[in-house]
């Protein structure tokens, strides 16, 4: 009876996780859709005033919940921990000037719908658990409401890492061309940011957000090291430590861009050549449990039935 509570707290989770994101998916528009809102001046339907109401409604509720998920020591916005969940949601791409106590808030109303949801369809499935089991059903539904923002800022994370990576190596040639070309740092980091966008918009914003630092009056290496803060790669430490040196030193800022470009796309084949050859040891697992075994049955199948014809001839004729 407990597993069956677990499996079924586990597809409430999945229920309300989906349909979560596909309203969210639905109501909230994309970037595209609000610059075209802007630039053609349209006033707002009804429908457009009553999601933006029902936004803002949702945004007051979801503030007021994060203090009761937010850890005490995080109190203060210039501790430790609170600038490295900041931290996380930045490389997640999660600017936004609430987005920690969004984050939050979140957490404090995954952790008490999950369980309030489960109890409704326990109610209407009329197998409400007794006793121990009914508490360890609601406290795992109650931490996997909680814990789920944080896994799905990982996945974000994650996901918006390997574009910045894969499109890296084609934002250095460009910077590097830029930089042959005569214009100076700033000037082509802000010029690649721009020409980035449509290949891949993630890339083309930091580099836009650091050519805005620039022109703000940042020094070139503050601006870097945010760069390199915000998208959370080691090879982009290694990058922003070399220009740091290159502009300390004199040496040449185009031959540098052009030695680490091609170190970081030597880097991605060997991943690719590395991921290739796992393949062979990870179809080991369904060729041995569902390939071999019908197979098995396939040729031995015969042998089995005439073994027991040959064998037992009359249980057979009966």
């Amino acid at each position: 009876m407990f597993w069956i509570n677990v499996f079924l707290g586990l597809g409430v989770f999945l229920i309300v996780v989906t349909s979560s994101y596909l309203v969210l998916q639905r109501c909230l528009p994309d970037t595209r859709d609000r610059r075209l809102q802007q630039l053609m001046d349209r006033p707002e339907t009804h429908l457009q005033s009553g999601l933006a109401h029902w936004r803002a409604r949702g945004m007051a509720v979801l503030l007021h919940l994060s203090g009761w998920a937010r850890p005490a020591q995080e109190e203060n916005a210039t501790h430790l921990t609170s600038q490295s969940t900041r931290q996380r949601l930045v490389q997640a791409g999660l600017r936004g000037r609430n987005a920690l106590s969004v984050f939050y808030g979140t957490k404090a109303a995954l952790a008490l719908l999950m369980p309030a949801t489960s109890l409704w369809v326990w109610w209407l499935l009329a197998s409400v658990p007794q006793g121990i089991q009914s508490l360890a059903a609601l406290v795992l539904c109650c931490a996997l409401g909680y814990y789920l923002p944080d896994v799905g800022v990982r996945w974000l994370t994650t996901h918006r890492q390997t574009q910045l990576l894969h499109a890296f190596p084609d934002a250095l040639d460009l910077l590097r061309v830029c930089v042959q070309a005569g214009l100076g740092l700033d000037a082509a980091i802000e010029r690649v940011g721009r020409d980035m966008h449509i290949t891949n918009p993630a890339i083309s914003e930091e580099f836009m957000l650091s050519g805005l630092e620039l022109r703000a009056g940042l020094p070139r290496a503050a601006a870097l090291q945010h760069l390199s803060d915000r998208m959370g790669l080691q090879d982009v430490e290694g990058l922003v430590a070399m220009l740091i040196q290159a502009d300390r030193f004199g040496s040449s800022i185009a031959e540098s861009l052009l030695l680490y470009s091609e170190s970081l796309r030597t880097k991605r084949r060997l991943i690719a050549e590395e991921a290739a050859a796992k393949l062979p040891v990870k179809l080991l697992i369904p060729l041995i449990f569902c390939i071999f075994p019908s197979l098995l049955a396939v040729l031995l199948g015969p042998v089995v039935i005439s073994f027991q014809q040959h064998f037992h001839p009359q249980a057979m004729g009966a």
